[in-house]
């Protein structure tokens, strides 16, 4: 199958710069239970390809061993009950249940999230809710369930706290006071927030934070436990989470804290060659940094990424194949932004390949598009191919495991992809695909009543509808 030569094909344009290579996929790129056999690539025992045909693309599919892997690594290096799961990475009720199983609290960053976590049984006071915006409700939910921490980021937040409180709500309320340390990290400027210039937490150097714990430790609606930070996303240098986490840990200490917690942001490799630390290695350059800062208790840390994001890949469809003679080959799927924003979003690099054939070499250079009407819709600018690639064929990108799904949306009403775990030969059913009736079911269609001997000229329709008629 992998010698299979595309209909049309008339030779491969070599790649030229850049990480990307005409060889085979890197298997550090593939979830840690992928195997080669007749059948391709197998992820948790099961062939993609398998997967594709029984599940429909596009399809997310998560090694389930590799997730509890990483969140007991996590654990190892950090400690029980020091590690929260930013579910924002990826949630559904699985994962949820899945991170509490293996011992990690849970980071939820709305009202959504909240209940998800809850759903799936994880209890309240394993939970620690995070948002630099939180309604009342959200708010007031939080303090009826009796969540671990509630992570303040602004004098507005607390005035909402101490109404809910005056209006009844159970208090105080658990507070780690969220600190911009004027330290920023991240691979593209949208994911550093710890910085001064951040709609994140109070300000370290401007003396809002110090003001911030004053104001809590007087409120009856609040009670201090710690302070909390968080540099930025996709770090592939445990130096620069370690910076952020020295500056916010001699606020710390001096403002006698009992908790402290220095957030996420460990990178994972996007691309062949890329190299990225370990939880060890992370925990390491983090404990020396507060110890050097005069914090001698316990750090809290919150990884999302570097839990799910090799864990997944994304299976889909290969719909088009156009070669424009002396320009370019453009790869059509059956997804796209809808199912991997990050492309658009943040310029963000991927690889690709067919698993009906993963050790085979790459060196077709194509575009690789969704179907959206948008020119922008790219999902790897100069995807590295199998020369024989088809239309029909399944066709991989890996580590699309975080912000994949959690940022998929229906653009051009597409209806978002169902979600798979798989283990030890068997599937599982996570998520399941969206159908066009569910893209339907929050529209509120109501009766129009119109005037008597009204006809539906050009003229009147304009003037109905100028009137607020439907």
């Amino acid at each position: 199958m992998c010698q299979r030569r595309a209909a049309g094909w008339r030779g491969a344009r070599l790649p030229v710069g850049g990480t990307v290579t005409p060889s085979a996929i890197d298997p550090d790129l593939l979830p840690r239970t992928a195997t080669t056999g007749p059948a391709g690539l197998a992820v948790g025992g099961v062939p993609l390809t398998e997967l594709a045909e029984r599940f429909g693309t596009p399809l997310f599919v998560y090694d389930e061993e590799h997730l509890r892997r990483r969140c007991r690594e996590a654990v190892a290096a950090f400690g029980t009950d020091r590690v929260a799961y930013a579910s924002k990475a990826f949630l559904c009720t699985a994962m949820a249940r899945l991170a509490h199983e293996e011992g990690l609290l849970l980071d939820v960053a709305s009202g959504g999230e909240l209940r998800t976590a809850l759903r799936a049984g994880v209890p309240a006071d394993r939970i620690v809710l995070h948002g630099n915006n939180k309604d009342v409700a959200e708010l007031r939910t939080a303090a009826e369930v009796g969540v671990r921490h509630v992570v303040v980021d602004s004098f507005d937040e607390l005035d909402r706290i101490e109404e809910s409180h005056r209006d009844g709500a159970p208090g105080p309320l658990p507070v780690l006071v969220r600190v911009a340390p004027g330290v920023a990290a991240g691979a593209h400027e949208a994911i550093r927030t710890g910085g001064r210039d951040s709609k994140f937490g109070f300000g370290l150097v401007d003396g809002t934070a110090a003001e911030a714990v004053r104001r809590v430790r007087r409120s009856p609606a609040t009670r201090f436990d710690g302070v909390h930070a968080h540099v930025g996303s996709q770090v592939l240098d445990p130096a620069e989470l370690a910076a952020g986490a020295a500056a916010v840990a001699g606020f710390a200490v001096g403002v006698g804290a009992a908790d402290l917690t220095v957030g996420g942001g460990l990178g994972v490799a996007y691309l062949a060659g890329q190299r990225v630390p370990t939880f060890a290695a992370w925990a390491d350059a983090v404990h020396g940094a507060v110890r050097g800062a005069g914090w001698t208790g316990a750090v809290s840390v919150e990884p999302g990424r570097s839990i799910t994001a090799r864990a997944g890949l994304t299976l889909y469809r290969v719909g088009t194949v156009k070669r424009i003679e002396g320009v370019r080959t453009y790869v059509s799927v059956d997804g796209g932004m809808s199912d991997n924003l990050r492309p658009a979003l943040y310029g963000s690099r991927y690889e690709a390949f067919l698993p009906r054939c993963p050790r085979a070499p790459r060196p077709l250079r194509a575009r690789l598009v969704g179907k959206h009407c948008e020119s922008g819709d790219v999902l790897v600018d100069e995807a590295a191919l199998p020369a024989d690639l088809a239309v029909s064929d399944v066709l991989a990108t890996p580590v699309t495991g975080a912000y994949g799904y959690a940022m998929a949306s229906n653009y051009n009403k597409l209806p978002r992809p169902a979600v798979v775990f798989v283990r030890d030969g068997h599937a599982q059913l996570v998520v399941r695909r969206e159908t066009e009736e569910d893209l339907l079911r929050l529209d509120v269609t109501a009766p129009t009543v119109r005037p008597q001997g009204w006809a539906a000229t050009p003229g009147a329709v304009r003037a109905w509808r100028g009137h607020g008629a439907a």
